[in-house]
């Protein structure tokens, strides 16, 4: 048998990477060993110990790994995560706070003021519904555990006001008493119910799936969350291996598309997946999880820009800086 180079990948249990953990798809000259950890996991064994091979990777993370003196990784443009984020901003129980523009002045508790989903949030209410970047201040720590700090250090201009909480308290706790006015992040607060009443938290906007739908339409963006990157002492050893994984994410995402839209006998354990899909679809087209740079050059190109007026990125780069040039051209003629 041909020999296959022993690639280790750590990504989370996704739909459109399952074919990649079975091994019904396999990236042509690897043997895959697929470690399905969740995101928050993954992202910090790789930023602080490099332990895989390849990961799955926060954008905003990679993005801010490329200033290093020597960049540990190089990425391939698949997306693994991708969420909207309008539904992901939660107020207080005791905010008055009905409008975006209305939390100018006051306290926002993140986890990481770098983290994707925050770079997200921060761009869209300024871009979209006059919140300024600086016009909050911002307050990091663990959302349900105390100790959480930022992965990177930052070096953030002096209008961003931004401190960490205190090392034994938490944001869920510090929303649900009314000492931080809303909180920004990627996953939900314990203290939140979605039938709540009007003296519990909250999220800011009331039906985030329209306010969703009316962004796509009016931007094209559907926001990128993850990547994918190998470590750059891999990537230079094996060239050709950024095209066979790029190749194999692509094969392993489109064998869902089918899955979503079977009526006969629903996969997926949701009453209304096929209606979703073809929603999906109208709204975003066949390929609505795209994968490449031209496909997402838009939401790149925002993405990046957030980064840099957020005070993150050093400057502003282009999509094509992000990924290695295998992974840049379609096919060879």
């Amino acid at each position: 048998m041909a020999h296959r180079l022993p690639i280790s990948l750590a990504c989370w249990d996704y739909d459109r990477t399952r074919a990649l953990r079975e091994g019904t798809v396999r990236p042509t000259g690897v043997d895959l060993t697929y470690l399905p950890l969740p995101p928050e996991e993954t992202f910090f064994r790789m930023l602080r110990w490099q332990e895989f091979d390849v990961a799955e990777m926060s954008l905003s993370s990679y993005v801010l790994s490329l200033f290093a003196d020597e960049p540990p990784f190089v990425a391939i443009p698949v997306f693994p995560s991708r969420v909207f984020r309008h539904g992901s901003i939660y107020l207080a129980p005791s905010s008055t706070v009905r409008d975006p523009a209305e939390l100018a002045g006051r306290t926002v508790g993140i986890p990481e003021y770098q983290m994707t989903a925050a770079v997200w949030i921060r761009g869209i209410l300024a871009e979209h519904h006059g919140l300024p970047v600086d016009g909050v201040r911002y307050r990091t720590g663990g959302l349900h555990h105390a100790g959480r700090q930022e992965k990177l250090r930052l070096d953030l201009p002096d209008r961003f006001d931004v401190r960490p909480i205190g090392a034994d308290e938490t944001l869920d706790g510090l929303l649900r008493t009314g000492a931080i006015d809303a909180l920004y992040t990627a996953r939900a607060p314990r203290s939140f119910e979605p039938a709540g009443g009007p003296d519990r938290v909250r999220r800011l906007f009331a039906d985030p799936a329209a306010a969703e739908r009316a962004y796509l339409r009016a931007t094209g963006i559907f926001p990128i969350m993850h990547t994918v990157v190998l470590r750059r002492d891999v990537y230079q050893r094996h060239r050709w291996l950024a095209r066979a994984l790029l190749d194999a994410f692509t094969e392993a995402k489109d064998r869902v598309y089918a899955e979503l839209r079977e009526v006969t006998a629903l996969k997926v354990s949701l009453p209304w997946v096929v209606p979703a899909a073809e929603e999906a679809a109208a709204l975003l087209g066949d390929d609505f999880w795209p994968y490449g740079v031209e496909p997402n050059r838009t939401v790149l190109e925002t993405f990046l820009r957030y980064s840099h007026e957020q005070g993150l990125a050093r400057r502003r780069l282009d999509p094509a800086e992000l990924f290695a040039p295998e992974t840049l051209a379609d096919t060879l003629v």
